[in-house]
């Protein structure tokens, strides 16, 4: 198999005047990139960095970030890439964890490097004359690219991931250059992208999401659109004048789209396919969509940062809820919750864990430094993702929520995913949340947590659900109208945060006393 340099070496031949990247006013073909790209691998290289070293970017989705992630590839680096709003304890703790030798970054992470000593042992190049740097991106930009400019093997490690640690310190993911080619490669494939699609850019580089968009428009000789920091109104002029013809986004970036007040006056014509990923959709979300953009293809993703792709399903709208079956590159299965062994299913209707064979072509090897980790999720060739699900009667993945978010309300298993999906068809409902709270009677009681659209109260919403097929004991116990549902910088539910009471009341709606039985 081709390594991810060779891989883009392709594109550049095939097309080598085809537009490949849009940052502003700066417009780059695939040729012009190259030149750029390899400036950028031979400066990291002049800085003494050997193949397999690690380079750290700390930096939003601009051309320097992509430029730097290709670079890697090309001089046999690996990139790790993390999240520009990270502290400096974080910041402190990756770059010691994974053996950082170099950083780069930029002025609005600036403090988290001044703030870090781990940090400040090690070369830091600045962009944008940001405070703190040894040398600027500029002289990398500069070096003479060496004659053989790809040092990398399929085998070699490409970049390394880090889990988010919303439970813990965060867990690195190594990934080889055959385990992304053949992950972009399916995603492709399962998107049926064509050559020369173009993308909004807009899910960061330090996340999966982010990465897949990056290396899929480079096999297609497509053009990736940077989106430095996430506005609707932003994005919608990007995606007219930029004819943008497929997204591959969160639902709450979708939720964003939908609820700009000039979406209906942006030519959105250009996009006909739409993919999502990271957190479930709701089935009100899944048909405005539907409705507004009219998709020829409407793509559920179901994955993570160690196993890419565990599930698809290509008609989203169809069927509310499925994420599909297994991927191009995957096996799946739901194990018992109580499960010892992979061979211990869950019964057609019965949630379990999800769980993926780790033979798959984009499957990770195991957490970095991590045997714990290692030990808890990884089992007889399988991985244990943490995730809860079940196979419907037809053989497709309803995934319900994590191991952690199950509420457990007077000995009963409830997931979140199926009051939510009713709640988000109520009109006046903008996006719904659902958490357990502790509760002295239920052990923990179904909380709502309601941003509405509308003037709507708690026994309004209750109607609805007795009205609908929920059965009684997942019905709600309690509803709280919210200013936003709290999420993580990709757009999951912090559920934790609603379980602990970190959120915004509103103070205009009613907050009404435990519904009654």
């Amino acid at each position: 198999m081709l390594d991810l340099g060779r891989t883009f070496l392709q594109s550049v031949e095939r097309s080598p005047h085809a537009p490949a990247i849009v940052d502003g006013d700066l417009l780059l073909t695939y040729e012009q990139w190259l030149a750029r790209i390899r400036g950028v691998a031979a400066g990291l290289l002049d800085l003494g960095l050997q193949p397999g070293d690690r380079v750290l970017a700390i930096l939003q989705n601009r051309w320097e970030m992509a430029t730097l992630h290709w670079a890697c590839q090309f001089a046999g680096l690996v990139i790790v890439p993390l999240n520009w709003r990270a502290k400096p304890d974080e910041l402190d703790y990756c770059v010691r964890d994974a053996g950082v030798k170099a950083l780069v970054f930029e002025p609005v992470s600036a403090d988290a490097v001044l703030d870090s000593p781990a940090a400040q042992e090690i070369p830091c190049i600045a962009l944008d004359g940001a405070p703190g740097g040894s040398l600027s991106f500029d002289t990398l930009l500069r070096a003479t690219p060496r004659r053989d400019s790809t040092q990398a093997e399929a085998g070699d490690i490409s970049l390394m991931l880090y889990t988010s640690g919303t439970t813990g310190k965060p867990k690195g993911v190594p990934r080889r250059h055959r385990q992304e080619r053949a992950a972009a490669l399916a995603h492709v494939a399962q998107n049926l992208y064509r050559r020369g699609e173009r993308t909004l850019g807009v899910m960061p580089l330090y996340h999966t999401m982010g990465v897949r968009s990056l290396l899929a428009m480079a096999l297609v000789d497509g053009l990736f659109v940077c989106v430095r920091r996430w506005s609707a109104s932003q994005a919608l002029q990007a995606i007219a004048g930029h004819r943008v013809s497929c997204l591959y986004l969160v639902p709450t970036l979708y939720h964003d789209l939908l609820a700009e007040p000039g979406f209906d006056s942006n030519d959105v014509r250009t996009v006909t396919k739409l993919g999502f990923a990271g957190a479930a959709m709701n089935d009100g979300l899944l048909t405005r969509l539907e409705h507004a953009f009219r998709p020829e293809l409407f793509v559920n993703h179901y994955g993570s940062s160690e196993v890419y792709t565990f599930s698809v399903d290509q008609h989203a709208a169809r069927k509310p809820g499925s994420a599909g079956r297994a991927g191009l590159n995957t096996r799946l299965r739901v194990a018992r919750l109580d499960a010892a062994s992979p061979d211990e299913l869950a019964a057609p209707g019965e949630e379990g864990q999800i769980i993926a064979d780790l033979r798959g072509d984009e499957a990770f090897e195991g957490y970095w430094n991590r045997d714990d980790a290692n030990a808890k999720s990884l089992r007889d060739g399988w991985y244990f993702t943490g995730d809860i699900g079940y196979l419907d009667a037809d053989g497709d993945l309803f995934v319900t929520g994590r191991v952690d978010d199950m509420i457990i309300s007077g000995g009963e298993n409830i997931s979140p995913a199926d009051i939510e999906s009713v709640l988000s068809l109520h009109p006046a409902v903008d996006e719904v949340a659902v958490a357990g709270v502790p509760d002295a009677r239920w052990g923990q009681k179904v909380v709502a947590f309601v941003k509405p659209r509308g003037c709507v109260d708690a026994g309004a919403l209750d109607d609805y659900c007795r009205g609908s097929d929920l059965v009684n004991f997942k019905r709600p116990r309690d509803y709280v109208f919210v200013a936003d549902i709290p999420k993580s910088p990709v757009g999951k539910i912090l559920r934790r945060k609603l379980s602990a009471g970190e959120y915004s009341a509103l103070s205009s709606l009613p907050h009404s006393d435990p519904i009654k039985e």
